[in-house]
């Protein structure tokens, strides 16, 4: 099952989860995090998925192989070949854009099992230049994944290293992709309470000494004038904006990211956990479930603006579109028939693969593209021109 690929109905993932104390966890993270909170009080929300996801000792990504059907979700990649491929010449064109630089970082952001590179690098070895041009980055913190990817990449003639953080080097042309990445970064949640003020949402403990959501009154950045008592809404826009500098030092740069969300702002509790190929509670295993939110676009693009501007720096959005719109403009019809006609056996998994990555009820609405680009570049592959 795909993360954001079932059950998604608005903004809140339509599923009833109760937090049923016969099902809670004492994950050695939830032990760790029951002590910090009795020593220090509630954490917020975004520090809770800062933890769950990336601590040391117990995070999720650190130490679990997540993707496949012995793991906890499936991705794109996995899915379909197409899709990897598709992405391959979509950073063709993008680097051909750039004036073909003589050197370029091709950079991914947790790239899983490596299938989506590997893919994508077979298809960008057609074109002439590109391999001598390349330097592979694939951003992994997880060292069973980092094995997984190196023997999906063995023999291959590209320059391919591997880096926990996202590399610094300032003024080199850099081309990032991201798929099912920003749905992990970490956000605020504000509830409305019964007199129409907004408190941010925290995890405490209850009196049976259980991890369970708490509010501490705070004003939320933008808030809803529709919210009602009871209402949950995420607010994004720095943990994005802090995220998207990273980048700010790469020029020219362009980013990619692929992830299941909304376009715009509203109300929707759409904090997930998946284990096991099912839905959980969030609060449940801690550190042993897959924990998102779902990506809230518009809050990205704004926070990506705001923080390159902070630092002297401009930036372009190309208007998020839906993740069959990105593929169908990218010819993944034409291409599925090619590849039907070339392994007539498998034409039936063929097509089914690459209609789940389109369903209109599915992957193919509820999954997102969005580009970030220097302003100097045109509009990057797949994205309408917009006349602004």
């Amino acid at each position: 099952m795909s993360r954001g690929g079932t059950g998604a109905t608005g903004l809140n993932p339509g599923l009833d989860l109760r937090y049923d104390p016969r099902f809670r966890r004492d994950t050695p993270l939830a032990l760790k995090l029951k002590d910090r909170i009795r020593r220090n009080g509630p954490i917020t929300v975004a520090e809770y998925m800062t933890a769950c996801l990336a601590d040391p000792e117990h995070g999720y990504y650190v130490h679990r192989q997540a993707i496949g059907a012995a793991g906890d979700f499936i991705t794109a990649p996995e899915i379909s070949q197409i899709f990897g491929e598709l992405i391959g010449l979509w950073a063709a064109v993008v680097w051909q854009q750039m004036g073909r630089p003589a050197q370029f970082r091709l950079i991914e952001l947790g790239p899983g099992r490596g299938t989506l590179m590997r893919d994508a690098l077979r298809a960008l070895r057609i074109v002439p230049g590109i391999v001598e041009a390349a330097e592979v980055v694939l951003v992994e913190i997880n060292e069973q994944l980092r094995d997984l990817q190196t023997k999906a990449l063995a023999g291959s003639p590209w320059r391919i290293s591997w880096s926990r953080e996202i590399p610094d080097r300032a003024a080199m042309p850099s081309i990032v992709i991201a798929n099912e990445f920003i749905d992990t970064v970490p956000i605020h949640q504000y509830a409305m309470q019964s007199d129409k003020a907004w408190a941010l949402r925290h995890v405490g403990l209850d009196a049976t000494d259980q991890l369970c959501f708490v509010m501490k009154p705070a004003e939320a950045r933008r808030p809803s004038l529709d919210a009602k008592p009871g209402d949950i809404r995420g607010d994004g826009f720095q943990a994005y904006g802090s995220f998207c500098r990273q980048f700010a030092d790469s020029q020219p740069f362009a980013g990619l990211f692929l992830d299941y969300g909304h376009f715009s702002d509203g109300i929707g509790d759409t904090l997930q956990a998946m284990r096991a190929h099912a839905y959980e509670h969030p609060l449940t295993s801690p550190g042993e479930a897959d924990l998102t939110v779902h990506v809230n676009f518009e809050a990205f693009a704004a926070g990506a603006i705001d923080a390159w501007s902070r630092l002297g720096f401009k930036l372009t959005v190309d208007t998020p579109v839906t993740q069959a719109e990105f593929l169908g403009s990218l010819g993944i019809m034409e291409r599925t028939s090619r590849l039907m006609a070339a392994n007539p056996a498998k034409a039936g998994e063929i097509e089914m693969g690459v209609a789940r990555l389109m369903s209109p009820t599915g992957m193919g609405t509820r999954f997102k593209a969005i580009g970030l680009r220097s302003p100097h570049l045109p509009p990057l592959p797949g994205f309408p021109v917009v006349d602004k």
